[in-house]
């Protein structure tokens, strides 16, 4: 009996001897509280942090990847490893999800295996990926319908430095129960969190905050190459607007890089440009006149055309820099 109860799934095995879900946590003054079991699925440069930053705060975590050798640093320190997404769904309590694109949202969701085969009932699923907002709520209703599992979406902003720092920005959609329910985990990794209406409301919020980030990357590469080619030092530029209405975290990161030639950068230019693509259907679904979000999707688009994939965000200042756009 005992082997064939240690063949079972890992929650069944649980829910067997008599573990519960809701685990017990001592703080450093000796008061108790009550953490959720959290799994993590997308252990990359953004999850990776977020993840991290959980742990620290004494949540149990359990997590998947694709191989477990990219979970192995998390592992070491001590989350629990799950088998499949459906595993870690039965084993947690809050699912939270950081993937790069729709495609893989929608296969770690609802493909073989995936968190809606799971024990999911009653659960919260808690994702931070940049996808479209018609997507989010067409899964969400899904979801809901298919596993009883509620969907709260929560883009975060902030880049590798802010999950690094657990400094990220969180604009969520969803009902106010699971904004509820989700807060005290995403504390562990964020300065701010705003509940911005029912899902999709966060997705939709997220078109905002690229938009705006991408018009001002490629506004900077032109104030640049203006600066450079009119003969100013144009690595000074960002101290010299510092301060200022031009001034921002984007000028004072990718300006400086731009400025100073480092194309160096985490993700692949292929991710701004999904994000222009969404803002651009966005426009249509909606009415919304989108000039400024087609010329920067143009000018991502160009930048990897000719190359400058792995330039990522700051790919557009390469187009300036080597050709007389």
């Amino acid at each position: 009996m005992i082997a064939e109860n240690l063949r079972a799934p890992l929650w069944e095995r649980k829910r067997q001897f008599g573990y519960l879900s809701i685990k017990l946590r001592m703080t450093n003054s000796g008061d108790s509280m009550t953490h959720p079991a959290v799994g993590f699925i997308g252990l990359g440069t953004m999850g990776g942090a977020m993840c991290r930053h959980a742990m620290k705060a004494g949540f149990p975590v359990t997590v998947w990847a694709r191989s477990k050798e990219r979970a192995a640093a998390h592992l070491s320190e001590g989350a629990d490893w799950a088998d499949t997404a459906s595993e870690l769904t039965s084993e947690c309590d809050i699912v939270i999800l950081c993937v790069s694109n729709d495609d893989a949202v929608e296969e770690v969701v609802f493909g073989p295996h995936g968190i809606a085969a799971g024990n999911a009932s009653d659960k919260l699923l808690v994702d931070h990926s940049t996808i479209h907002p018609e997507s989010t709520r067409s899964w969400a209703r899904r979801l809901q319908d298919e596993a009883g599992m509620n969907w709260l979406d929560a883009p975060v902003s902030g880049g590798p430095g802010g999950a690094a720092r657990g400094e990220l920005v969180v604009m969520a959609g969803g009902e106010a129960k699971d904004f509820a329910k989700a807060r005290r985990v995403i504390e562990t990794y964020s300065k701010q969190m705003t509940m911005m209406g029912p899902v999709g409301a966060g997705q939709a919020t997220k078109v905002c905050n690229q938009l705006i980030i991408g018009a001002e990357i490629c506004a900077i590469a032109e104030a640049l190459n203006f600066a450079a080619r009119y003969g100013m030092n144009a690595t000074a530029l960002a101290d010299a607007l510092r301060g200022g209405w031009a001034d921002s975290p984007v000028l004072q990161d990718h300006g400086r890089r731009m400025a100073n030639a480092d194309y160096s950068d985490p993700a692949d230019a292929s991710m701004m440009m999904k994000d222009m693509e969404i803002a651009c259907d966005m426009g249509t679904r909606t009415g919304s006149a989108m000039p400024v979000a087609e010329v920067v999707k143009a000018l991502f688009e160009r930048a990897i055309h000719e190359g400058y994939m792995d330039s990522g965000q700051i790919a557009p200042m390469r187009l300036y820099s080597n050709n007389p756009l």
